[in-house]
């Protein structure tokens, strides 16, 4: 669609066009996060901590790290999706098994954030999957700092599926 030219004829559709403008960059679907970066990985029993980091943000200015310890059975696929605000100024970080519930049992874990200060912070022992819903832990069983989810030791019972943060900029440059 062309821009109006600068004619005036009655009530000439120059005038509207500011109007129209407007009302279309109003109705646009909202850009408020990024399109999420998400990356599978692997979480693996034995008993032995493991962690896994994923950047994102401009010059990987956020870094959300797992780290974990898990006994039981075999390696499950796990994913971590990362986006951020359109200004930069907020990040998410959801840790999470895809196909719902865990069936390792986690002796530990830490999500933790770089670059950002926790707003939120959950954790689940089970994750959406199909028609059920996500089940959080017990607010006794895990902890939210500034900068990390983990696991109260003697608290938590070994079941975790999901985490999810949303932070936001340490500090601003200006």
């Amino acid at each position: 669609m062309a821009a109006p030219s600068g004619r005036r004829n009655g009530g000439d559709a120059a005038s509207l066009w500011p109007a129209l403008l407007l009302a279309a960059m109003a109705l646009r679907p909202a850009e408020a996060v990024s399109e999420p970066t998400t990356v599978a990985f692997d979480v693996r029993p034995g008993g032995v901590v493991h962690s896994f980091t994923q950047n994102v943000g401009p010059g990987n200015k956020y870094s959300c790290v797992f780290t974990y310890a898990s006994q039981g059975g075999t390696n499950e696929k796990w994913q971590m999706s990362l986006g951020t605000s359109e200004d930069h100024q907020h990040f998410t970080c959801t840790i999470w098994r895809p196909q719902g519930k865990s069936y390792l049992y986690f002796t530990q874990f830490k999500a933790e954030v770089r670059g950002a200060e926790i707003e939120y912070g959950m954790a689940y022992s089970k994750a959406a999957f199909e028609r059920e819903s996500d089940v959080p832990l017990k607010s006794e069983e895990f902890e939210v700092t500034k900068t990390a989810v983990s696991h109260r030791p003697g608290a938590f019972k070994a079941e975790l599926s999901k985490l999810v943060i949303v932070a936001k900029a340490s500090h601003s440059e200006l």
